[in-house]
């Protein structure tokens, strides 16, 4: 039977792996053009990080205005780009930090640290997009916050996840270094009579 967690040596991977899965559902939050759109039909409404979309509701062509010339728009974009960049960062640092054979706890440690001022820039840009969008960009029928906008909450679940992962693994150093030794239970025959 093959025991794996992550305070094993052949798992150390399996955090940098999740740290690549929310970079890319960061990418997808990024360039995606679903965090807002027109809940049933007519779809005349859609938004992303970057512009907010408009048509009537026989015109096929969208018309649009770019959120970068409200400070809200610049400010939700900004903290959940910055957030973005450190994240790439710590991703980096992660692989470097898991090919060395002699891994840097206290390094470890550091990129937990990084990663929750990741969860922090990107969670205060999440925020900031929905309350201030609905405050100032009239909305026309029902609308919902869509897909993409769903796809940078998951990437920021992530990180807060590995956060603390990467926070608490120097308490297994040993067992993922594989200093420890394996522990051997048995009974004599005297105390066990029925394995006779």
């Amino acid at each position: 039977m093959v025991v794996c967690s992550l305070a094993c040596w052949r798992c150390r991977w399996l955090l940098p792996l999740l740290l690549g899965l929310a970079i890319i559902m960061g990418i997808i939050a990024l360039a995606g053009r679903g965090w807002l759109e027109s809940e049933s039909e007519p779809y005349v409404h859609q938004a992303s990080l970057w512009e907010s979309c408009r048509r009537g509701e026989q015109d096929l062509n969208w018309n649009c205005e770019s959120l970068m010339d409200y400070g809200w728009g610049r400010a939700a974009a900004a903290t959940y780009l910055v957030g973005f960049v450190i994240l790439v960062i710590c991703f980096a640092l992660a692989v470097i930090a898991f090919s060395i054979e002699i891994l840097r706890f206290n390094f470890v440690r550091g990129i937990g640290g990084l990663l929750f001022v990741v969860a922090a820039f990107q969670i205060i840009g999440l925020v900031i997009y929905p309350v201030k969008f609905t405050e100032e960009i009239p909305l026309i029928g029902d609308n919902m916050f869509s897909w993409a906008y769903g796809f940078g909450w998951a990437s920021t679940v992530v990180v807060i996840g590995c956060a603390f992962f990467f926070c608490c693994l120097p308490n297994w150093e040993d067992e993922v270094l594989g200093n420890i030794k394996p522990t051997y239970y048995y009974s004599s025959p005297e105390r066990a009579p029925y394995l006779n």
